[in-house]
């Protein structure tokens, strides 16, 4: 018997956003559909493969292992790998049509003698590192490692990419403006050592939205096709329609009338101020429900926020279900999403945590189940 604690993801959501999201950036740029983390969390395999319907260019992950994942499943687009070259994986990156990320030039050495035995040419994107100072080429060194790059057989670098540092925050508009200078700087270096690649992207939701002339050859769209994403969107800009793609339901699994004094879960941490109802409900922070959550959250029952009393544990939560009317054992409690008039954002419990609604939704555990609709 299933335990009642479900992600719902509802997959015409996903293909809405994409079609918002692509006619609103219009028909210049190549669209990347980021399905990395599990698509957000999302269910990297449906996903992926509602997207390729949907007319998605390229998918991006962040792992060898990942784009393996969906290329068995049935991916034929171009799929691109973040995560560089590690050892002994050249060989797979030829057998699944896979294209590598390359930030070390002995990234470049590993695909080029793989391909050389099967005498092929692997194509690359090339990771050059504008300003967000985490990995790739950087840009000053971009000319050198051209020349490098172009001694040696049987590689094509199709792409240069860049990653965005601050593109949701205009009041750094100009060090976002200065990474696309910076990028397009690097392929220039690389055009005249006689490489020219056929694909610059830099452009993340952010940036894409944001920035028109970052969207270039390419862009790597991730949070916003899930429907998330609002809080890394600045406040004021123009940006497509994108409805939620995950919504998290559980269900009553008891509840308790409780005198005034009592006191709820671990710590002690509330104490009933007046006789009170209280519910539980199986969902804690193994499941991704946090435990900063404890005392702040709210859900949804009845189509009235209950507030979240006392500490979450690993697998149980419990709610203050006093002001709610009709509330039973059974009774479905949305966690995330909406119900009635009212929800639950990631956003909303982003912000509880101190941190974006991308964290919320990847952090959601493989113990909760999806369901694809």
């Amino acid at each position: 018997m299933e335990r009642p604690t479900i992600a719902k993801i509802d997959l015409d959501n996903l293909g809405f956003n994409f079609r918002s999201i692509r006619a609103f950036l219009g028909d210049g740029p190549r669209f990347m559909a980021v399905v990395k983390a599990d698509a957000y969390g999302h269910g990297a395999v449906e996903c992926a493969l509602r997207l390729a319907a949907e007319g998605a260019d390229w998918f991006g992950v962040a792992l060898l292992e990942e784009a393996v994942e969906i290329r068995r499943a049935g991916i034929e687009s171009p799929i691109l790998s973040f995560g560089g070259v590690w050892p002994d994986t050249a060989d797979v990156f030829l057998n699944e049509r896979i294209t590598p990320t390359v930030f070390d030039i002995e990234h470049a050495h590993a695909i080029g003698r793989a391909a050389a035995a099967r005498g092929e040419t692997a194509r690359i994107h090339v990771k050059i590192d504008t300003g967000m100072g985490r990995v790739g080429i950087p840009a000053g060194d971009a000319a050198e490692f051209a020349e490098q790059l172009s001694r040696l057989e049987n590689i094509e670098v199709e792409g240069l990419m860049g990653q965005f540092a601050v593109a949701d925050d205009l009041a750094q508009e100009e060090f976002t403006r200065e990474q696309i200078g910076r990028l397009h700087a690097a392929s220039n270096a690389f055009r005249s050592k006689g490489l020219v690649p056929s694909l610059l992207h830099t452009a993340n939701s952010a940036g894409a939205v944001v920035y028109g002339d970052s969207r270039v050859d390419m862009v790597r769209i991730g949070g916003l096709l899930y429907g998330v994403g609002s809080d890394i969107i600045p406040a004021g800009a123009a940006m497509p329609e994108v409805r939620p793609v995950m919504s998290i339901t559980t269900r009553i699994a008891q509840i308790k009338q409780v005198a005034a004094g009592s006191s709820i879960g671990y710590g002690r941490t509330f104490v009933a101020e007046r006789d009170s109802v209280i519910g539980t409900i199986p969902i804690g922070y193994h499941d991704g429900y946090r435990r900063c959550f404890s005392n702040r959250a709210r859900v949804l029952v009845n189509e009235a926020f209950a507030p979240v009393v006392g500490r979450i544990s690993m697998d149980w939560t419990t709610i203050d279900l006093t002001d709610v009317a009709g509330a039973e054992v059974g009774s479905e409690v949305v966690v995330l999403g909406h119900q009635g008039g009212n929800a639950v954002s990631a956003e909303d419990l982003g912000a509880l945590a101190e941190t974006i609604s991308y964290e919320i939704t990847c952090g959601i555990g493989k113990r909760v189940l999806r369901r694809y609709s």
